[in-house]
C-alpha cells in the first residue's frame, strides 16, 4: 500500500524550509525517530502473535479480525493522508499516528500468524536488509532523481494491480503468484527510494516534501515497508 503526497510536495525552484540545512537536518532527524517508534512495537506485535500459542490459535479461529484492523488500517490511513490538520496539528497527529501503527501491527501480527515463524522471520530480516539498501542508494545518488518519476511508479502500481487480477483469475499458476510478488517487491522498493528522496530534498531533487510533513513522510516510509514485508513473506512462502 502506498499513498501520494497531495499537498506537501514543492518545486526547487520555490522558496520552503528546505533553503537552511539545519531545517532540513531536524526535519529527517523527526522522520526517521518516528519511524523507528513505528517499526519497534509492529515487530513486537508480529512476534506475540507467532510464539504465543494461544492468541495464534484465537487469530486462525477468528478470522473476522484480520478484516476489522484492515478496516481501521484503511480509515486512518485516509484520515492523515486527507486531512491536514490532523497530521499537523500536535498532539492529535501521534495520537493519530500511534492508533494507525497499533492497528497495522495488529493487522500484520494477524496475517503472519498464518505462516510458520521461521518464514516470517526471514521476511523480517529480509525487509530490513531491503529497505537498508535502498534508503543508502537514495541518500548517496545524485545523478537518479527518482521524485521527477512518479507518473512512472503510479503506472507500474497500476500495472501490477491489473496482474494481480490475472492471478487470482488463473489460480492454479503458482509460478504467477510468485512472480507478482517479485514485482511487487520490485515496485516497493523503488517507492522507498522515491520517498526517501523526497524527504532527503536537496538541489538534485526535482520534488521534495515540506519540513511541516514530518509525521505524513514517516507514514509514507512506514507504509513502504510493510508492503515490502507482505511481498517477501509471499515470495518465501511460495517458494518453501
Amino acid at each position: 500500500m502506498h499513498i501520494e503526497a497531495p499537498p506537501p510536495y514543492s518545486s526547487e525552484s520555490e522558496e520552503n524550509g528546505f533553503s537552511v540545512a539545519a531545517i532540513r537536518r531536524g526535519f529527517i532527524r523527526k522522520v526517521y525517530l518516528t519511524l523507528m517508534i513505528q517499526l519497534l512495537p509492529t515487530v513486537g506485535i508480529i512476534c506475540a502473535f507467532l510464539y504465543w500459542d494461544t492468541l495464534k490459535t484465537w487469530v486462525r479461529e477468528n478470522y473476522w479480525f484480520s478484516y476489522t484492523m484492515m478496516s481501521g488500517v484503511l480509515v486512518l490511513i485516509l484520515a492523515l493522508s486527507c486531512c491536514g490538520n490532523i497530521r499537523r496539528q500536535v498532539p492529535l497527529n501521534f495520537i493519530a499516528l500511534g492508533l494507525f501503527t497499533v492497528a497495522e501491527g495488529l493487522m500484520l501480527g494477524s496475517v503472519a500468524a498464518y505462516f510458520e515463524a521461521e518464514a516470517v522471520m526471514w521476511a523480517v530480516g529480509a525487509t530490513a536488509l531491503v529497505s537498508f539498501g535502498m534508503s543508502l542508494f537514495a541518500m548517496q545518488s545524485k545523478q537518479w532523481d527518482f521524485t521527477a518519476g512518479s507518473g512512472c511508479l503510479w503506472m507500474f502500481a497500476w500495472s501490477l494491480f491489473s496482474f494481480l487480477l490475472m492471478c487470482a483469475i488463473i489460480r492454479s499458476q503458482q509460478f504467477l503468484y510468485i512472480f507478482y510478488a517479485y514485482l511487487g517487491t520490485v515496485l516497493f522498493s523503488l517507492y522507498l527510494v522515491f520517498d526517501t528522496q523526497l524527504i532527503l530534498g536537496g538541489k538534485h531533487r526535482k520534488y521534495e516534501i515540506s519540513p511541516e510533513e514530518y509525521v505524513f513522510a514517516a507514514l509514507n516510509l512506514y507504509l513502504d515497508i510493510v508492503t515490502l514485508f507482505f511481498f517477501l513473506l509471499q515470495i518465501l512462502n511460495f517458494c518453501r
